[in-house]
C-alpha cells in the first residue's frame, strides 16, 4: 500500500478507464489518506474520518467502474449496492445494515484466500498422503483388532507360544498369561516378521506416492468421506430486516450427515485439499481478521442514490424513500453493526455514492446526509474520441475481446483505424438522438455489427476479416438512419 501513491493509483485506473481523471484524482486521494490515517498518532486515528464521495454523472460514464478497480488495486473489501434495494426498516425489502454484512462477506473471503495461500503446501501434502492412503488401503492391516491391547512379552516377563500374536484381551493379567510360553528367539522372529512388513508397506507408499506425482493414478477410483449439513429452514422473503443470524442459528443446530461417495483420485484430490484446509484454517483468526481489514479498509460504493431522493409529495413510496436515506445516515456517520462474525464500526468504512441525478438534485438529498459526503465529483459525458478511445486502449478493450473470441475459432478479426472511426461516430449518434447511456452502447453495436460473423464462424474454419468503415456502414447505416428503428435494436 505504501507504494499506491494517488499518482501510481490515477496511472493504473486510466489503463482500464478512458477519461474522468477528477473522479480517478478525488478516489485516489481517498485512498491515500486511509494508508496515512494508518501511520499516524494512534492517538489521533479515531479522529480522522474518511472523506466520503458522491459522483454525480449519466449511466454508463465510468462510475462503478472507477470503484470496482479502486478495490482491485488496493485488495480492500469492496461491495456494490443498489440504493433502490432498500426500503425503510418495517417495510417490504431489506434494512440497510445488511450492507455491512455483505462487506464482511467479502473481507472473510479475501482474509481466507491469503490464509490458504499460507497453508497451500502443508494442505497438499496432507491431501498426497490422504490419497496414498485410501489407494494402499486400510492402514490398520497389521495393527490388532479393535479393543486389544498390545504387549511387549520381553518387557512385561510373559510367556507366549511361538507366532501367537503381540496382544491379549483387555484387563488380562500377567499371572493370566503365564500358561503361553514362548522364548525370546521367537519373539525377535516375530518382530522382524513386522519390521519386514512395514518396510515393504512403505516402499509400496512410495511406488505409490510417486505414481501420483506423475499423474498415473488420476483414474482410479477412491471412496471418499463427505461432510453435510442437513437443509435448513428456507429463508422467508417478504420481512423486513435480514435472517442471517437465524439462518446461522438453524445451520449449527442441525446435525452433520457424512455419506461416503466414489469418484476419481482427479476429483477426490480437490475434495480432499478443501476438507484439509478447513482443518488447518484458524476460523477465529479469519474472523478478527476480516472484521479488522472491513473496518478499516472496506469500501461500499452505493449506486443509484438519486432514486432514493423524495419528490415533494410525502405519501405512499416517498415515505419508504425518505425512510431509507434516515437509515443510511446513522450508517455512513459510523454506528456498530452486529453480524455473524462479531460487532463491525462503521466510522472508517469508505462511502463512494454516484447517481444521475436526471429529475433531483444533490441538495434534495437529506441536508445530514448530504454533509456525509464532503467531496463531490461530476463526470463527464463521453464524446466521440472517447469512444475511439475506449474501442482501443484499455486492457481488454471489447476490440481485443471479440479479437479473442473469434481466434477460438480460428478466424483472425482486426480492426482497421477508420472502421473504429466509424463504430465510435455511430455508437456517439445513437447516443445523441436516443437515451444516452454512456458507453454501454459499444456493446450494443459491436453485437450488431458481428452478429452474422458470430454465426459464421465456426463453418468458416480459418480466414482473415477486416473490419474497415465499408464493413460497419453496410451492417449498421440502415439501421442508425432509421431512429425509430435505432430505439429497438441498438
Amino acid at each position: 500500500m505504501h507504494e499506491m501513491t494517488p499518482r501510481l493509483i490515477v496511472t493504473e485506473l486510466d489503463k482500464y478507464i478512458v477519461g474522468q481523471t477528477d473522479a480517478k484524482r478525488s478516489v485516489a486521494i481517498a485512498v491515500r489518506n486511509r494508508w496515512r490515517r494508518q501511520h499516524v498518532d494512534p492517538a489521533m486515528q479515531p479522529e480522522i474520518a474518511p472523506k466520503n464521495i458522491l459522483m454525480i454523472g449519466p449511466t454508463g460514464v465510468g462510475k462503478t467502474e472507477i470503484a470496482r478497480r479502486l478495490a482491485h488495486l488496493t485488495g480492500a473489501p469492496f461491495i456494490k449496492v443498489e440504493a433502490t434495494k432498500y426500503t425503510e426498516v418495517g417495510y417490504y425489502g431489506r434494512d440497510v445494515e445488511s450492507m455491512i454484512r455483505e462487506l464482511v462477506e467479502n473481507a472473510i473471503g479475501l482474509v481466507r484466500e491469503k490464509e490458504r495461500e499460507k497453508i497451500k503446501e502443508e494442505a497438499e501434502e496432507r491431501t498426497s498422503e490422504k490419497l496414498v492412503d485410501m489407494l494402499l488401503g486400510a492402514d490398520s492391516e497389521n495393527e490388532p483388532p479393535q479393543g486389544f491391547s498390545v504387549v511387549n512379552p520381553v518387557n512385561q516377563g510373559g510367556n507366549f507360544p511361538p507366532g501367537f500374536p503381540p496382544f491379549v484381551f483387555p484387563g488380562m493379567t500377567q499371572a493370566d498369561s503365564t500358561s503361553w510360553k514362548a522364548t525370546d528367539e521367537n519373539t525377535q522372529e516375530t518382530q522382524s516378521v513386522q519390521d519386514d512388513a512395514a518396510a515393504r508397506r512403505e516402499r509400496n507408499r512410495d511406488k505409490i506416492r510417486k505414481m501420483l506425482q506423475d499423474g498415473k493414478m488420476e483414474d482410479r477410483k477412491v471412496e471418499i468421506s463427505v461432510e453435510s449439513r442437513g437443509n435448513g429452514m428456507p429463508m422467508m422473503m417478504g420481512i423486513g430486516g435480514d435472517l442471517d443470524n437465524i439462518q446461522e442459528m438453524i445451520e449449527k443446530i442441525m446435525p452433520k450427515r457424512s455419506q461416503y461417495r466414489e469418484m476419481t483420485v482427479r476429483e477426490a484430490r480437490n475434495v480432499i485439499f478443501e476438507q484439509e484446509c478447513e482443518k488447518l484454517i484458524n476460523k477465529e483468526k479469519v474472523d478478527a481478521e476480516a472484521v479488522e481489514l472491513a473496518e478499516n479498509l472496506g469500501i461500499i460504493f452505493i449506486d443509484e442514490i438519486d432514486k432514493v431522493v423524495a419528490s415533494e409529495k410525502t405519501s405512499g413510496a416517498d415515505v419508504s424513500r425518505q425512510g431509507v436515506q434516515r437509515d443510511l445516515l446513522p450508517i455512513v456517520e459510523g454506528t456498530t453493526v452486529q453480524t455473524r462474525y462479531g460487532y463491525v464500526k462503521t466510522d472508517h468504512i469508505l462511502f463512494i455514492a454516484a447517481g444521475a441525478f436526471h429529475k433531483s438534485r444533490p441538495c434534495d438529498l437529506m441536508p445530514e446526509l448530504q454533509g456525509r459526503f464532503p467531496i463531490r465529483v461530476e463526470l463527464q459525458d463521453l464524446t466521440q474520441e472517447d469512444f475511439v478511445r475506449i474501442l482501443t486502449e484499455p486492457k481488454g478493450a471489447l476490440t481485443a475481446q471479440y479479437a479473442a473470441l473469434m481466434a477460438t475459432e480460428e478466424v483472425d478479426l482486426v480492426f482497421d483505424k477508420d472502421g473504429v472511426d466509424k463504430l465510435a461516430e455511430y455508437a456517439f449518434s445513437v447516443n445523441q438522438t436516443s437515451q444516452n447511456i454512456g458507453a454501454r452502447r459499444l456493446s450494443t453495436i459491436m453485437e450488431r455489427l458481428l452478429d452474422e460473423l458470430s454465426f459464421d464462424a465456426p463453418d468458416m474454419k480459418a480466414g482473415k476479416v477486416v473490419i474497415d468503415a465499408d464493413y460497419v456502414v453496410k451492417r449498421l447505416d440502415a439501421v442508425t438512419q432509421d431512429e425509430d428503428l435505432s430505439k429497438f435494436i441498438l
